[in-house]
């Protein structure tokens, strides 16, 4: 069995308690996910079984779009509704505009603050090791990209909002430097991943329906068809590793004459692409 699992994950479980349910259900070691959600975080959980996790490292979209939920008023250490208290201030009346004109201001390439509570390594740990036992550790911004952002809804106290992002963005410290930019302490209070990549939760299969066997596998053939692609009609082309003579400046499908994937190419910097990872 080889194929891809669109999980809609509930809140509670860990990412890699979802695979490990995965490895279960389907009586298969092999099983791993494409990007991390927090566990109190809900949404599309891209899981890959046996072979298809050959093709992780194409499917980690540089694209999430989210729906979140950033409560004013209180700051935690973990910027979520998990943590510790650390600050709280009564708010005050905010205009719309003045919310929807904050949130515009994120729009672009920005640097951001990772969580000190996240899995981020730093000296071959990771920072929230650190932050339990109370070490400081220097961290550095990391590049991010707001696409768009658009307010769903505000009752003066919690901001609802929709945000689509670049890989590595997280909505945690996005909800913490709202807060500040509107002058109040903030932690994030909830958060429904909608979009990852090409996969919307729309699409997604709950846990009850992979323990009842009710469940959608995609092919590798359907997860990858966001890439352009190329038809060989001979296929050793591949099998041996050759390379291909091409204009094509980003990663392809190269497929067969049936159209079945037989592996993945990109650009070598010379006018060809080369094989980056067979399929077949």
């Amino acid at each position: 069995m080889d194929g891809i699992l669109l999980i809609d994950k509930p809140a509670g479980y860990t990412s890699h308690d979802i695979v490990n349910i995965v490895r279960k259900q389907l009586h298969t070691k092999k099983v791993g996910h494409c990007g991390t959600l927090d566990p109190d975080a809900t949404g599309v959980l891209v899981i890959c079984v046996n072979k298809a996790t050959k093709i992780i490292q194409f499917l980690m979209s540089d694209r999430k779009i989210y729906r979140a939920t950033l409560t004013l008023g209180k700051s935690t250490d973990t910027y979520d509704a998990s943590g510790k208290t650390l600050g709280e201030k009564e708010v005050g009346p905010l205009s719309l505009e003045e919310v929807k004109s904050t949130l515009h201001s994120f729009l672009g390439k920005s640097k951001q603050m990772p969580p000190l509570y996240s899995a981020i390594k730093v000296h071959g740990k990771k920072l929230y090791e650190y932050a339990r036992n109370g070490q400081h550790v220097d961290v550095e911004p990391r590049d991010i990209e707001i696409f768009q952002i658009d307010m769903i809804s505000f009752d003066g106290v919690h901001l609802v909002f929709d945000v689509s992002c670049s890989k590595g963005t997280y909505i945690r410290s996005l909800c913490v430097d709202i807060a500040q930019k509107l002058d109040y302490p903030g932690h994030m209070s909830d958060l429904v991943r909608i979009q990852s990549g090409q996969f919307h939760l729309s699409k997604c299969n709950t846990l009850d329906d992979l323990k009842n066997d009710h469940y959608t596998l995609l092919s590798i053939d359907e997860a990858l068809q966001h890439l352009p692609q190329i038809t060989v009609s001979d296929e050793s082309i591949v099998y041996h590793g050759k390379k291909i003579k091409s204009s094509f400046q980003q990663r392809v499908a190269v497929c067969n004459e049936q159209g079945h994937i037989l592996a993945v190419y990109g650009p070598d910097g010379q006018g060809y692409l080369k094989n980056i990872r067979g399929l077949w």
